[in-house]
């Protein structure tokens, strides 16, 4: 259909949960750029999502259901839309 193709594909739901700093479940995500224990930074349907801690690991993942678990020592989540900055890379993203 004409009209499907010009709208292009919906936004998926994009939840949070965190709990305990330990345990986080994230919905929406579209792929997971890169992941080490201390960060991992993936596109969601609401923007680029790096999570920083200590002995990350990501416990499940479904592209196909846009499903993400991840455990270890959760610090912090930030949201990079790309709105601002346009230099640099994934690097200048992960040393801020």
């Amino acid at each position: 259909m004409p009209y499907e193709s010009e709208r292009g594909r919906p936004e998926a739901a994009h939840h949070l949960i965190l709990e305990d700093r330990q345990r986080l479940s994230v919905s929406g995500v579209e792929e997971v750029e890169s992941f080490d224990e201390t960060a991992i930074v993936m596109h969601t349907s609401q923007g680029t999502l790096v999570i920083r801690g200590e002995n990350l690991h990501i416990e499940k993942l479904s592209l196909d259901g846009g499903d993400l678990k991840v455990e270890g020592d959760v610090d912090s989540l930030t949201y990079e839309d790309g709105r601002g900055d346009k230099s640099g890379g994934f690097f200048s993203r992960l040393f801020r």
